[in-house]
C-alpha cells in the first residue's frame, strides 16, 4: 500500500545572533519537555509524535517490499555470531571473571570461576534483568577487591541515565542500596565497603562525584567533588596498582586529575597538577619505581603534540616535577600506558598503524610487539593484576578475526587464547584488505583502508561503502567485523577514510580537523571517494556514504557539497544542526563541545564559520543523493529533532526525487537498539538501503 510523503508543517521562527536574522521553520519539533522526554518517552508531545511516527511509517513502507531480504540479511548477519560466545577470562587473586552469552540471548552475563579450575558462577544475568522493558542496556560491572560485591549499572530508556545496584556475590541477592540516574562509572574503595559514583547536572553533564557506604540511604551519600566549569566532563578510573582511584575532569583540549586513597575513603581527592588550557595528561602509578613511589603520566605538556610519558613523585606530582621519560618524538602517538610492576605497556600510533612497546622498568631497554600486515587494529587489555609480566592485547584486521594473546614482557613469549569464530564459515584468503593514500585538496595524504572479496573487479563497476567519522580524535581502526562481509559477499568494496579530525595520523591530524580547520575533514572525505574513483575501484554513481553522530554530521555536509559524488547516504544519529546546537548552552552537552566546534554564542568568527558548513543551515535546492536518517528519541548526545529538522528541509530543498528516510526509534537513544540481535535488524536496513541504492538485490 503506497504511503503519503511526510511533510512537516512550517512554523516560521526568527532570531538574530551577532546581528544576523537566523530562520527556522522546524524549531517546533524540539519538545520543550525533552528532559521529561529522555526519562518517559511517553510525555511527547502528540503533534511531534505524529510526525515522526509518520516518518517512520513511510520508512517502513519503503522497505516493506523487501522485508524478506531483511530476514534473510538478519539471518546471515546472525549466522557469523558465535551465541554462546564468551571473553578470555581474566584472573584476579582467586577468582577469574569473564562475561558471556548464551545461545538465543541478546544481552550480557557477568561471570567468574575459581582458579584454578572452578565451576562457572554466574554473578549477573543481563537477559533476566532485560526482561519486560522496551530498552535495556548495561553501563557496566565491577567487584569489590575483596570479592564479596558486585556493583553494576543498568540503562532503561537509552537516555544514558544508569540505576546502580549493589550485589552480595555470597547469596546473590541484592542489597537495598540503589542509586537512581547516575553516569554508570563505579569504583570501589580498597576493603569494599564504599562505592565511588558520578551524576550528571541539568544539561546532562557528568559533573559530580559521590562516596556511598554500603547499606546507607543513597540520600546520605557525600559529594566528595563537583567540577564548577560547564565545559569540562568527570569520569573515574582506577591505576594499575590499585592504589589510587583517579577523578579524571576535562573538556577536549584540557584535562586535570584527582587522587583518590583507595585504602583511605574518608580522604579527600587530591590534585595531580591544576589545569592549564591545552594540556592533557592521564595517570598511572607505581609504589617503588626506582625506589621511589612514583605517578607515570602521559601528557602532550611543553610542545609535546604527539606526547610523551613524564614521571612526578607521587607525594609532590606538580608539573613543576615532572621528568620524562619516554621523551616526545614527532609522527609517533603514544595513545595509552599501563604500568605493571616491572614493566610498562604502551600503545602508540606511527603512520597510521599501532604497535606496543614494552619497557623494563629498572633497565629502561624497550622492545615493539611486530606485526605484518598491511593495515589491522590493536588495543591493550591491562587486566586487573598489577604483579605479573603478562599483558593482554586484542589483534584483528579487516580480514583476519579478531585474536586475544597474552603476551610475556620478560620472555617475550606470545600465548593464543582465542580467536573469534565465525560459525557459518570465513575463509580470510578469500578477501584482500589494502591501504591507499588520497591527496587532499591542501597536499596533505589521506589514508584509506579497503576491504573486498578475492575476484572484485576493479574496473570501476564495484558499488563502494565508505564509512567516515572525523571528530574528537576518535580513530576508526581497520578491524574485523563480521557484518561486513555481508555487503562484501555481495560486491561491495568496503572502505574507511582515515579523514582529519581523528589521530590516525598523530595529533596533528585532529587538530587540522577541528575548530577553524574543521573543513578538513570534509573535503578528506570527498577526496578519498574521488581518489577511489580514480583508481578505479568504483564510480561515483556507486558510493554510498556512511557515518554516525559527529560522522553524521560529515555526512550532512558532503551531502551539501557534492551530492552528485554518492548514490546514497547513511546517517546514523547525524548531529546536523550544529550551530541551533552550539548556541543553546541549556542543551545536554553544549559548552563541553566549544572546544571542538567553537563558541558561537562568545565568538563571532566561529558563529560565521559553523554557520557555513552547519548542514541544516546550508541545505539548499538541489538534486540529493538517497539518504537515510536514524534517530533515537532519548538520544542525549543528539537529539532527536535534528535529524528531524534536517530531513524536514531536505524534501523542502530537494530536486532530485530520490528516496529521503528518516527512521526514529521510540524506545532507544544514540546506541540504537541495545540487544545484540535487535541492533542486526537495524544494520540490515541500513544495508539494504545501500544495496537498493546501487541496483543490486539482497
Amino acid at each position: 500500500m503506497a504511503c503519503e510523503t511526510p511533510r512537516a508543517p512550517r512554523r516560521p521562527t526568527e532570531r538574530s545572533v551577532h546581528g544576523i536574522s537566523l530562520a527556522d521553520d522546524y524549531a517546533w519539533l524540539r519538545a520543550d519537555n525533552w528532559r521529561e522526554v529522555m526519562r518517559d518517552p511517553s510525555v511527547l508531545d502528540g503533534d511531534i509524535r505524529a510526525y515522526l511516527e509518520a516518518e517512520n511509517a513511510y520508512a517502513d513502507a519503503a522497505f516493506a517490499p523487501m522485508a524478506e531480504a531483511r530476514q534473510r540479511l538478519v539471518a546471515e548477519m546472525r549466522g557469523r555470531i558465535k551465541e554462546d560466545d564468551s571473553s578470555v577470562p581474566a584472573p584476579d587473586g582467586p577468582f577469574a571473571y569473564f562475561s558471556r552469552h548464551r545461545d538465543g540471548g541478546q544481552h550480557p552475563l557477568a561471570c567468574r570461576k575459581l582458579l584454578p579450575g572452578g565451576p562457572e558462577a554466574i554473578l549477573l544475568d543481563g537477559d533476566r534483568e532485560a526482561q519486560g522493558k522496551a530498552y535495556f542496556t548495561f553501563g557496566g560491572w565491577r567487584h569489590s577487591r575483596d570479592h564479596r560485591r558486585l556493583a553494576f549499572s543498568a540503562d532503561t530508556s537509552g537516555a544514558e541515565l544508569y540505576s546502580i545496584r549493589i550485589r552480595d556475590l555470597d547469596t546473590g541477592a541484592d542489597l537495598p542500596d540503589q542509586i537512581e540516574e547516575t553516569t554508570g562509572d563505579l569504583l570501589w574503595s580498597a576493603d569494599g565497603g564504599t562505592l565511588y559514583y558520578i551524576r550528571r547536572d541539568a544539561e546532562h553533564r557528568p559533573s559530580k562525584v559521590f562516596r556511598h557506604v554500603v547499606g546507607t540511604d543513597p540520600a546520605s551519600d557525600v559529594l566528595i567533588y563537583e567540577e564548577p566549569d560547564k565545559g569540562f566532563f568527570v569520569s573515574l578510573g582506577e591505576t594499575q596498582s590499585h592504589a589510587f582511584g583517579l577523578i579524571s575532569c576535562g573538556d577536549h583540549e584540557t584535562s586535570e586529575v584527582h587522587l583518590l586513597d583507595l585504602a583511605d575513603p574518608q580522604a579527600a581527592p587530591r590534585i595531580v597538577s591544576p589545569r592549564a588550557t591545552g594540556v592533557r595528561y592521564e595517570v598511572e602509578h607505581h609504589p617503588a619505581f626506582l625506589g621511589a613511589d612514583t605517578l607515570l603520566l602521559l601528557t602532550n605538556a611543553d610542545g609535546a603534540e604527539d606526547f610523551k610519558i613524564v614521571t612526578a613523585p607521587t607525594a609532590a606530582p606538580g608539573r613543576a616535577n615532572w621528568q620524562d621519560l619516554v621523551p616526545h618524538q614527532a609522527g609517533r602517538m603514544i595513545l595509552s600506558h599501563s604500568v605493571f610492576s616491572g614493566h610498562m605497556a604502551r600503545l602508540e600510533r606511527e603512520s597510521g598503524l599501532p604497535r606496543i612497546i614494552v619497557r623494563d622498568l629498572a633497565s629502561g631497554d624497550e622492545h615493539a610487539i611486530a606485526f605484518d600486515e598491511e593495515a589491522y587494529a590493536l588495543s591493550l587489555s591491562p587486566g586487573f593484576a598489577f604483579d605479573t609480566t603478562q599483558v593482554r592485547f586484542t589483534y584483528a584486521s579487516m580480514t583476519t578475526p579478531s585474536e586475544v594473546w597474552d603476551y610475556d614482557m620478560a620472555s617475550r613469549a606470545r600465548t593464543l587464547l582465542k580467536r573469534q569464530e565465525v560459525p557459518s564459515g570465513h575463509i580470510p584468503a578469500n578477501y584482500v584488505t589494502r591501504r591507499v593514500f588520497a591527496s587532499a585538496p591542501d597536499g596533505e595524504s589521506v589514508p584509506v583502508s579497503l576491504l573486498y572479496r578475492e575476484g572484485t573487479p576493479l574496473d570501476g563497476s564495484a558499488p563502494l561503502l565508505l564509512y567516515g567519522y572525523g571528530a574528537y580524535g576518535i580513530t576508526i581502526p581497520a578491524g574485523f567485523a563480521t557484518n561486513r562481509l555481508s555487503l562484501v559477499d555481495r560486491g561491495f568494496i568496503y572502505a574507511i577514510a582515515h579523514i582529519r579530525g581523528g589521530t590516525d595520523k598523530g595529533w596533528r591530524w585532529y587538530a587540522d580537523g577541528k575548530l577553524a580547520k574543521k573543513t578538513n575533514t570534509f573535503t578528506d572525505f570527498i577526496a578519498a571517494a574521488e581518489h577511489l574513483v580514480a583508481e578505479g575501484y568504483t564510480r561515483a554513481d556507486r558510493i554510498v556514504a556512511h557515518g554516525g553522530s559527529a560522522g553524521g554530521m560529515l555526512m550532512g555536509a558532503i551531502a551539501n557539497m557534492r551530492p552528485d559524488l554518492f548514490a546514497g547516504i547513511v546517517a546514523e544519529v547525524p548531529f546536523v544542526d550544529v550551530l541551533t546546537t552550539m548556541l543553546d548552552d541549556t542543551l545536554p552537552l553544549t559548552p563541553p563541545e566549544w572546544p571542538e566546534w567553537g563558541n558561537p554564542i562568545a565568538d563571532v568568527d566561529a558563529f560565521q564559520r559553523i554557520r557555513a558548513y552547519s548542514p541544516v543551515d546550508n541545505v539548499r535546492p538541489q538534486a540529493y543523493p538517497s539518504i537515510l536518517a536514524l534517530a533515537g528519541l532519548t538520544d542525549p548526545r543528539v537529539t532527536y529533532w535534528e535529524p528531524a529538522k534536517w530531513v524536514a528541509r531536505l524534501r523542502a530543498a530537494d530536486r532530485g526525487g530520490r528516496p529521503i528516510l528518516l527512521r526514529t526509534n521510540m524506545d532507544a537513544g544514540h546506541g540504537g537498539a541495545a540487544g545484540r540481535f535487535d541492533r542486526l535488524d537495524e544494520v540490515a536496513l541500513i544495508y539494504l538501503f545501500a544495496l537498493r541504492t546501487v541496483g543490486l538485490g539482497a
